[in-house]
């Protein structure tokens, strides 16, 4: 399992990048990261639902309902042009971070 401590500043990254790919709804994401991560790293749902608060209130992204013929409707989210730029600038961030962590990480025997 990963520290939530350690990917607290990416969990937007994460789930920008899954909107990347199609609009989606909580749970779809938080089982998809749990899925891609192998289950290394379960986004807790107060942590996912703040992130959604957060990044729609910073224009990086839309919710609207879904139209489900039963039970209540989910809010989708959706990644906007904003969120897209922020988006790539935490990938450059994030590479640079792994290079100087890199450069401090060895085998130990």
């Amino acid at each position: 399992m990963i520290s939530s401590d350690i990917i607290r500043g990416y969990n937007d990254t994460i789930i920008l990048g899954l909107l990347l790919e199609k609009d989606s709804y909580g749970y779809e994401i938080s089982k998809s990261i749990r899925e891609i991560s192998e289950e290394k790293y379960i986004i807790k749902e107060t942590t996912l639902y703040s992130a959604f608060n957060r990044m729609e209130r910073n224009g990086y992204l839309l919710s609207y309902q879904g139209k489900e013929t039963r039970g209540r409707p989910r809010t989708y989210y959706r990644i906007t042009g904003q969120g897209k730029s922020y988006y790539k600038m935490k990938c450059e961030e994030w590479a640079v971070t792994t290079e100087v962590i890199n450069k401090f990480v060895k085998e130990v025997t």
